[in-house]
């Protein structure tokens, strides 16, 4: 075994030593270890302090700093939170209790989308519990694929792909999985997204927040490509631990006939603003320590949105 080997199972014992503390402690415990950790990520050893602010003031520009420091604070909060709550789900979200758990307004909206035979996608941000988004999928009855990033550490990467497909969402790489994603689709299966990844350069520029951000195209291809109804949801927690509602955007079918984003662009542009309208009904929990705009705009893109405002103005 390589030293690397033994680094990554002491890596992944250490995770798993943490997953049994939290798991032994009531969730009140957890939301007061979440706010003290919270205050030591934000006041006494601030953490990526000048690119959560960079993203704030970018995505609220007149934010004053007493305002900025307590989204950080409450932000940081939600995702300590997050990852105790994935360690409780299995303990504590069951096919028997999950409707005490969750609130689903719009459930007729999920239900036309996922139950069909033909395919559909769901796309999801940065924002809310999007991990128990796919858990919950699953346990109503709606198998996913998701398309995530395989973590470097092979034990931990196993584990966290069990806990997502415990109840049916399946996993594929984020790199090399095209073809199956077209068998899946093809087959009339669901396809689950993140759409607020940063895809470089040569991505699709789309207003977010005002501002410019790279998005990846395949998202916008694989409902086109396919004519499969697509569903901009998030999952925001309410109130207390494990207490969370599914927001559902928007959805859209391709093969209607008053579907009016035909078009990488057009359907890019369409899922990322119904995206920001998610995360400005909870501002805190969205992930504004990752660099969503990042890259220099080019000069073609510039124009082409300034050419757009002229014209919507």
């Amino acid at each position: 075994m390589t030293l690397r080997n033994v680094l990554d199972y002491a890596a992944y014992l250490a995770l798993r030593l943490a997953i049994a503390v939290v798991q032994a402690l009531p969730p009140r415990a957890c939301e007061r270890i979440a706010e003290l950790l919270a205050t030591v990520f934000t006041s006494v050893a601030p953490v990526r302090r000048k690119v959560l602010g960079e993203n704030l003031r970018i995505a609220f520009p007149n934010i004053d700093a007493r305002t900025e420091q307590q989204v950080a604070w409450n932000m940081w909060r939600h995702l300590f939170l997050m990852v105790m709550e994935i360690a409780h789900t299995p303990r504590k979200v069951h096919r028997t209790n999950w409707r005490q758990r969750c609130d689903i307004p719009d459930v007729e909206a999920i239900i036309r989308t996922m139950y069909t035979t033909r395919p559909s996608v769901v796309i999801s941000a940065h924002y809310g519990n999007f991990e128990l988004g796919g858990y919950l999928m699953g346990m109503f009855g709606f198998p996913t694929h998701t398309v995530a990033r395989t973590l470097d550490n092979r034990y931990i990467d196993r584990f966290v792909n069990e806990f997502r497909g415990r109840t049916g969402q399946h996993m594929l790489p984020k790199h090399g999985s095209g073809e199956q994603i077209e068998e899946l689709l093809a087959s009339g299966g669901a396809l689950t997204l993140l759409g607020d990844q940063y895809a470089g350069r040569k991505g699709c520029w789309v207003p977010f927040f005002g501002r410019p951000a790279s998005t990846h195209k395949a998202v916008a291809l694989f409902s086109l490509g396919f004519q499969a109804p697509t569903m901009v949801v998030g999952v925001r927690r309410k109130r207390r631990m494990l207490e969370y509602e599914i927001d559902v955007a928007n959805v859209v079918d391709p093969a209607a006939p008053e579907f009016a984003f035909a078009g990488v662009q057009p359907m890019t542009e369409w899922y990322t603003d119904c995206l920001e309208r998610l995360i400005r009904r909870g501002p805190e929990q969205y992930w504004w320590i990752h660099r969503r705009w990042k890259g220099e705009v080019p000069e073609k893109v510039l124009k082409r949105l300034k050419r757009k405002e002229r014209t919507a103005a």
